[in-house]
């Protein structure tokens, strides 16, 4: 902090205060409607309890349905930054003796910086919860995150849970989780599923049957036990389980998968499977709908069994690219199959996105399927989840099903990038795997400002200040890294050749086409492609040059800035070398203007952005501060009540301000303790008020926007929730 302080000295800055003010406004925070967009990887019903339902999300978060009002509750929007990774649900379970009580095993990523995993555990269904910490880490966000549950209660004992971790075995708790030991009786490391057979129950002693698969050692194990000892089922192949479930005449039917030899599955290239039966009487028999070929590899997933009509059974394929998966239906125990997808019907009317995505990617049903589930107490009523959304029916048994796309209030779209323009749509959203959308009513789903083609992932979006017609966005997927519109976004035409390099990951993805920014008045733009110096056209993305002067860190994504009064201006913090630069001929070249800055590095987080209606108005979030230089020839200003801002955005003034309201995302002085939150400025960063509480922190944010038009409004694009609004309370 101390050599930190030096160097801002050293560079001539001044230190104004900056303290929180008494009296924060009522803020209504709500998710804009887009209509889901991500991978929901599991459903739990509870068994007891009639539309007790809830989902689970690789990076979203977990949500209850409200069966009434046929909308879905988000249940974790209090986690804050430090616990964003608890975004990533493993696992969910639900208590069956308790209808009150649900469970969450919680951990985004498993490698060295990854927060550790947690279990969440309510007893007022998701309404508020206690958090244990594991001491290991969950795989939330990768290969295998489909399969489960892995959480599970025992229905004879439920201060009994069985946990199975990514890495580290199977694991025990006898407090409702708030401790956890491992059984060593368990082989495996990678545990895909665990189930009780809750016939085996001992009076309150617990079930001693207990399954459970693995994707290290491929294949279902079992213990007579309870948990002490397991041996591998000898007559099942070396896939791993990814669903389970028993028949009411107490038939155990499995879902397998396979990937390339030594890979995790689901969904991770699956090229094989296949769907048992074990009958009453101890027997296990192949049910296999459909083998999996050479020419056709794909694998098993999604399963259930009618709970209430003995013989009636449905599973999904997944990762089944070319013609796409299928959803069969059985009510001979596997005996026979039926597929589901010749007598659908899909409802997407109300998600203009999905209609579009759905033209480009020709699967009927959609991708990913990971988990199917029957009600327990209605099997014509089904759910399944795909990589964007869910689909869910009442009328499994008709001869033409009718699926609907559930998702209201759902929103687990990854959102890249916002911008609110000075005109035109009231928000831009860029988006991955469903390219993005433009918000010209914010109390529906857009209608006609669906970025095309859809289905890509979108890096970032920007418009010209002074002629916000002019909009550019990059792309993954575009042919020459993105596109640009001079409509509005009514229309796109793609970026004409250049230099960039279109690099691939190894699965042959397109690397990340990183950020653009488009100038005052819409004449240039400045593209940075991952890992590539920056470009600049002067033509509208028809062609394009190599800039001169940019900054040589390759290491980290640098986003150029466009001055938002002055055509021709751009900016763009120089992390590593402690300086903003500046180029004033369109991005051809970059100057220094600003120097003695700290040096920081490829992890430590940065944001510069500059403020309408004067040339050189910039903001920017240091690690420890942020500074303001108001104008061309002003001195920096760092305001030492900010402790550590994440995000910064500028938006329309209060009524009789002299200045623009200011958002902060971070940590700033209350009462002399740095908070965490969101905080609004009306008098240029002197004092600043919490606009949000402690149920709506929503982890992690990815982009930040204010509304120019429209004091208080902001715009949030929380990792895995879409878009949040954020308005003063009328």
């Amino acid at each position: 902090m101390l050599r930190r302080r030096h160097l801002l000295q050293a560079a001539g800055l001044m230190s104004l205060p900056a303290w929180a003010a008494e009296g924060a406004p009522a803020y209504d925070w709500r998710s804009l409607t887009f209509g889901a967009g991500g991978f929901i990887d599991g459903f739990v019903f509870h068994p007891r309890e009639r539309g007790l339902l809830y989902c689970r999300t690789d990076i979203g978060g977990a949500y209850r349905f409200d069966a009434a009002a046929r909308r879905w509750q988000p249940l974790l929007d209090h986690l804050g930054r430090a616990d964003s990774d608890l975004m990533g649900v493993l696992s969910l379970a639900v208590d069956p003796t308790d209808a009150n009580r649900v469970y969450a095993a919680c951990g985004l990523y498993t490698h060295g910086g990854a927060r550790a995993a947690a279990l969440l555990a309510s007893t007022d269904r998701g309404a508020s919860w206690q958090q244990h910490e594991l001491g290991l880490k969950l795989l939330g966000n990768g290969p295998g995150r489909g399969s489960g549950e892995r959480l599970q209660v025992d229905p004879d004992r439920p201060e009994r849970l069985l946990l199975g971790s990514s890495q580290d075995g199977l694991l025990q708790s006898t407090d409702r989780g708030r401790s956890f030991s491992r059984l060593a009786g368990f082989p495996a490391r990678h545990v895909s599923l665990v189930l009780f057979d809750p016939r085996s129950g001992q009076g309150g002693t617990g079930c001693r049957t207990v399954y459970a698969g693995s994707h290290d050692q491929p294949g279902l194990f079992v213990s007579t036990d309870g948990g002490v000892s397991f041996a591998r089922i000898a007559e099942l192949p070396a896939q791993a389980p990814q669903r389970a479930a028993f028949g009411p005449d107490g038939s155990l039917y499995v879902s397998l998968a396979a990937g390339a030899p030594g890979s995790v599955v689901n969904p991770s290239y699956a090229k094989t499977g296949s769907v048992w039966r074990r009958s009453p009487d101890g027997r296990w028999r192949d049910i296999t709908p459909l083998k999996p070929t050479a020419a056709q590899p794909f694998g098993y997933s999604g399963l259930d069994a009618d709970a209430s009509r003995p013989g009636r059974l449905v599973v999904s394929t997944i990762e089944r690219w070319k013609p796409g998966d299928e959803i069969f239906v059985s009510d001979d125990f596997g005996a026979s199959w039926t597929p589901l997808s010749p007598r659908s019907r899909f409802d997407d009317s109300r998600h203009p996105w999905l209609q579009a995505y759905q033209k480009k990617q020709h699967h009927a049903l959609g991708h990913w399927l990971a988990d199917l589930k029957l009600d327990p107490h209605d099997g014509a009523h089904a759910v399944y989840g795909t990589g964007y959304g869910l689909w869910m029916t009442h009328n499994l048994g008709a001869e033409r099903v009718d699926w609907d796309f559930t998702v209201e209030n759902i929103e687990e779209t990854a959102t890249l990038g916002l911008e609110s323009p000075s005109g035109g749509a009231s928000l831009l959203a860029a988006m991955g795997d469903v390219s993005g959308a433009a918000w010209d009513d914010l109390s529906q789903g857009p209608r006609s400002g669906i970025f095309l083609p859809a289905g890509e992932t979108c890096r970032s979006i920007a418009s010209a200040e002074l002629n916000p017609g002019i909009l550019a966005r990059t792309s993954d997927m575009a042919p020459n890294g993105g596109y640009l519109s001079t409509d509005g976004g009514a229309s796109w035409q793609p970026f004409g050749p250049s230099p960039s390099r279109a690099t691939q990951t190894p699965q042959g993805w397109r690397a990340s086409t990183g950020q653009v920014a488009v100038s005052a008045r819409g004449g240039f733009l400045l593209w940075v492609p991952e890992r590539q110096a920056a470009l600049f056209s002067r033509d509208r993305g028809r062609t394009w040059s190599q800039s001169e002067g940019w900054p040589a860190e390759r290491d980290v994504v640098l986003s150029p800035v466009a001055d938002r009064a002055v055509e021709g201006v751009f900016y763009v913090h120089d992390r590593a070398a402690g300086r903003i630069l500046v180029s004033v001929d369109g991005g051809a070249t970059f100057t220094p203007a600003l120097t003695g800055l700290p040096k920081l590095e490829a992890w430590q987080h940065a944001q510069l952005v500059c403020a309408p209606g004067k040339a050189r108005d910039l903001w920017l979030c240091l690690p420890d501060g942020l500074l303001h230089v108001a104008g061309a020839d002003a001195r920096a200003q760092t305001l030492r009540g900010v402790v550590e801002p994440w995000r910064v955005a500028i938006g329309k003034a209060a009524e009789g301000a002299a200045y623009h309201a200011v958002y902060v995302w971070g940590r700033v002085l209350v009462g002399g303790d740095p908070v965490e939150g969101l905080f609004r400025s009306t008098d240029a960063g002197a004092s600043w008020q919490r606009i949000n509480d402690d149920r709506h922190r929503y982890g992690r944010l990815n982009a930040m926007a204010a509304d120019p038009l429209e004091f208080g409004v902001v715009y949030l694009a929380p990792e895995g929730r879409g878009v949040v609004i954020g308005k003063p309370r009328a």
